[in-house]
């Protein structure tokens, strides 16, 4: 199998990236979801980011797209515009292959370039030790834990929280501040 190749998503990944997620929504906990998002509610979101001006990245290997990542706002209020909340998602056949992690890295890189100073990794589980290793392996430290906020399959989630600074971070005022 080739090395992934890490592009912008377009509209016509929808179908594969709605795939992708509707089986997180039904058998995993990474994800506080419990009804999956339809093609249309799922081409809502990514036209809402990618409009916005957040990335959205998909990774394909030999065509097939096994993965995606995108940013986007953490907060509405307007003191929270330098700081962005993270995703990614992946199929089974991408995981631990360095997917997850070309993809968050290449997710960290745009976002510093757009001038973005924090990202958060909001985790659902904590049981959920690799997105908590792909985060740590990307720079991320942990935060805190909000314990037994979610409910899903019959039991209490907690949700992690993760943060890195990007680019200058806090240690100076932002451009347009």
């Amino acid at each position: 199998m080739s090395a992934a190749q890490i592009r912008p998503a377009v509209a016509a990944d929808l179908p594969a990236i709605t795939a992708i997620y509707d089986r997180e929504v039904r058998e995993n906990t990474a994800t506080f979801e419990l009804t999956p998002p339809d093609l249309g509610e799922m081409t809502r979101r990514f036209r809402s980011l990618h409009d916005g001006g957040f990335p959205y990245l998909a990774a394909t290997v030999d065509g097939d797209l096994l993965g995606y990542a995108y940013a986007g706002p953490y907060r509405p209020r307007p003191a929270y515009r330098f700081t962005v909340e993270n995703s990614v998602y992946l199929a089974p056949a991408a995981q631990r292959r360095g997917i997850g992690t070309a993809l968050l890295r290449r997710l960290i890189a745009e976002c510093e370039a757009l001038g973005h100073r924090q990202m958060i990794a909001v985790i659902g589980d904590s049981a959920n030790a690799g997105s908590i290793g792909l985060h740590r392996r990307c720079g991320f430290a942990m935060i805190g834990t909000h314990p037994d906020v979610g409910f899903k399959f019959g039991r209490w989630l907690d949700t992690v929280m993760m943060q890195r600074a990007l680019g200058d971070g806090a240690t100076t005022a932002p451009g347009n501040g």
